[in-house]
């Protein structure tokens, strides 16, 4: 089984598409099958929903599509693509283990307890069919706070009121490892999305947020610009304590000028993968990456997806190791990307 041993090992270059026309088939002329092939993404408002539908919306080839004819800029033939709303990365792990979707988004640490049967899946045990596709973006954990409060640090979180994200997703099961990882015990927890979680911090029902989004989120530029929120680092020891602790996190820094009138902000993120199941033809997953990185659509990028703008190659995570797709590792392997297999004498 090819292992991807960085779960960024690997590039990017996320694509939008350009005006597309159908070639009319010559009477008598075989239509390739269609063979639909989904994305499990996030809620219809989220950061994930918009990614899954740039990605569908460039790479799919259903019949006659006529910017689909030079090899490579699309998928396979007749493979449709589409995105699917989900309850999130750990409900589309799930998902994608047990073959009920093709494929789906998840944060390299949430694909690293499945595959491990531990935090959100120690009830249900190793997700063993995961194979990972393709490193996409890093998402920075952005920890917000009341202005006038006097949180200056995570020691200032304990007692206080905190919103992880939404329940079940894996914002809540990322940001309460760091919590934990950094002693942080006797927080009073709670799980919402991030407009609601701007809203409670707003007026005042909670004390701080987390936030896993590309920076400048929309909804944290409001409360900075507003006045009524701030953003605390995670930096120093603190940052070393969750980056060693936290599988598939690694130090990061917001850059300066992302928020008007904020300078750089240090802080951890995590890379989000499109993983697929194991049993996902390695023809099919070739060619699906293939489309993805293929330069003619990586110009396309300029869409409303802020995530898939960020999409560069040569994009590096952490030093986990995860199951890697065998049509992804050829893919990787004809790029240069990784080294070609041991020959056993």
């Amino acid at each position: 089984m090819e292992r991807l041993v960085r779960a960024g090992l690997v590039l990017a270059g996320l694509l939008l598409a350009t005006a597309a026309f159908v070639v009319p088939y010559r009477e008598g002329s075989a239509q390739p099958a269609r063979q639909s092939f989904d994305i499990v993404t996030g809620s219809a408002d989220g950061g994930y929903f918009p990614v899954g539908e740039q990605i569908a919306r460039v790479i799919s080839h259903p019949p006659g599509l006529a910017r689909c004819e030079k090899n490579g800029v699309c998928a396979p033939s007749g493979i449709v693509v589409s995105a699917r709303s989900s309850d999130g990365a750990v409900d589309n792990v799930l998902a994608v283990n047990e073959g009920s979707a093709s494929s789906g988004l998840a944060q390299a640490s949430i694909v690293a307890d499945a595959v491990a049967g531990r935090g959100p899946f120690r009830k249900a045990g190793r997700q063993s069919h995961i194979r990972v596709m393709a490193d996409l973006f890093a998402e920075p954990v952005q920890l917000v706070v009341a202005a006038k409060s006097n949180i200056v640090s995570f020691a200032g979180l304990r007692g206080r009121r905190v919103s992880l994200g939404m329940a079940g997703t894996g914002d809540d099961a990322i940001t309460a490892g760091i919590l934990q990882a950094l002693g942080v015990h006797d927080a009073r927890l709670r799980r919402d999305g991030t407009d609601a979680g701007a809203v409670a911090l707003r007026d005042g029902r909670i004390d701080a947020m987390f936030v896993l989004d590309a920076a400048p989120t929309p909804a944290v530029a409001d409360l900075l610009a507003r006045g009524t929120g701030r953003l605390v680092p995670i930096s120093g020891k603190a940052r070393d304590r969750v980056v060693s602790r936290v599988p598939g996190l690694s130090a990061d820094t917001i850059p300066a000028g992302a928020y008007r009138g904020t300078g750089a902000i240090e802080t951890v993120s995590v890379h989000v993968l499109w993983i697929a199941g194991d049993t996902t033809p390695p023809d099919v997953v070739y060619g699906l990456v293939q489309a993805l990185y293929n330069p003619a659509n990586r110009g396309l990028l300029a869409g409303d997806s802020r995530p898939a703008q960020q999409i560069r190659p040569g994009e590096s995570a952490s030093l986990m190791s995860l199951p890697l797709h065998p049509g992804a590792a050829r893919y990787y392997r004809e790029a240069g990307l990784l080294p070609p297999p041991r020959q056993v004498r």
